[in-house]
């Protein structure tokens, strides 16, 4: 039998609900199949949130430097103590954000040395990691940097499908003027390479950008210049893409079966459908990585932090969805 998974879960904000969602997502998980998740995070953070939850504490605890040393067989803390003081919920500060991306660079040079098998993510607050000088949009970006990938992609996994964005954390007028050909087509050939171990039989659409596809011109040019010509060039090479097909009834294809990929120009063109049909439920999973990196679908949502009322429900299907792309990968293959 092999070993059990070891998956690191990054706390993310210690003033947001992310510490929240890990603790009630680890009291509700199923026992199978069995795997050691561990925690990075910060032991007197994540009591604060327990006391205010009215949980109890009840992850082995086990400091950083224990940890790199040796690794243990079973879900814990790993401690990084870098919360000072008493903690603040719901406020941007810098050594939250410092904190955050701590725990996010440590659990990568794991997952690069081998010694954990994935990685997911709790929500990262913008405004502290920008006070605490990180220079980076969200967590897809930072990943990126981190590892050296040459491309990443932000995908969601929701339903029966998956979606796919070209661009990611950019105002709407650039994602517009980074459609073009090339990045259209390096972006099918990635999701389709990344996602073709997890997905049987990939089917492949690529989203229009203007409305009714264009209309040939009528609409905008886009289509007619950058995204037909990157759909047959990717058809060419014999990849299952089709398309583009209108915004507004692609992902009501998806969800009927026509398609289990759907490729999208920009970030809420993705995101409204995705959120709409699986908010709670759906996982983002970053392409590109080489590692298997997944993450819950909302962010640190200050307005409610230590309060008690976050849904583990992504965070629950982030660690279902993890394993079972694990599984599905199989032994000794390495993203990317």
């Amino acid at each position: 039998m092999a070993p059990p998974r070891t998956i690191a879960i990054t706390m993310g904000d210690p003033a947001g609900i992310g510490a929240e969602v890990v603790l009630k997502a680890l009291r509700e998980r199923a026992p199978d199949p069995p795997a050691a998740f561990f925690v990075f995070g910060d032991g007197n953070a994540l009591m604060e949130h327990c006391r205010a939850l009215g949980l109890p504490f009840e992850l082995p605890v086990i400091p950083l430097e224990a940890f790199r040393r040796q690794a243990p067989g079973e879900t814990c803390l790993v401690d990084f103590a870098n919360v000072h003081g008493r903690l603040q919920f719901g406020v941007e500060r810098s050594d939250y954000g410092r904190a955050s991306m701590e725990y996010i660079e440590e659990a990568v040079f794991g997952c690069m040395s081998g010694r954990l098998d994935a990685l997911i993510t709790a929500p990262i607050n913008k405004k502290s990691i920008h006070l605490a000088g990180y220079d980076f949009p969200g967590h897809t970006e930072f990943l990126a940097a981190l590892t050296h990938a040459p491309r990443v992609v932000m995908s969601f996994h929701a339903c029966n499908f998956w979606c796919v964005l070209t661009s990611t954390h950019v105002p709407l007028a650039d994602a517009v003027e980074l459609v073009k050909k090339q990045r259209i087509v390096d972006t099918i050939e990635l999701a389709h390479r990344e996602l073709a171990p997890y997905v049987a039989e990939p089917a492949i659409a690529v989203a229009s950008l203007n409305p009714h596809g264009a209309e040939g011109g009528l609409f905008g040019m886009e289509e007619g210049l950058e995204i037909i010509p990157a759909v047959a060039e990717c058809a060419a090479r014999g990849l299952p893409v089709k398309g583009p097909f209108p915004a507004d009834t692609v992902y009501l294809r998806a969800l009927q079966g026509d398609f289990n990929i759907v490729v999208n120009h920009y970030h809420d063109q993705g995101m409204i459908p995705v959120k709409l049909l699986s908010f709670g439920k759906a996982v983002n999973v970053t392409l590109g990585l080489p590692f298997l990196r997944a993450s819950v679908d909302h962010g640190t949502a200050f307005d409610i932090a230590g309060r008690g009322v976050a849904s583990p429900e992504s965070m629950l299907e982030a660690c279902r969805l993890t394993l079972e792309l694990l599984d599905r990968r199989g032994p000794g293959k390495v993203d990317g």
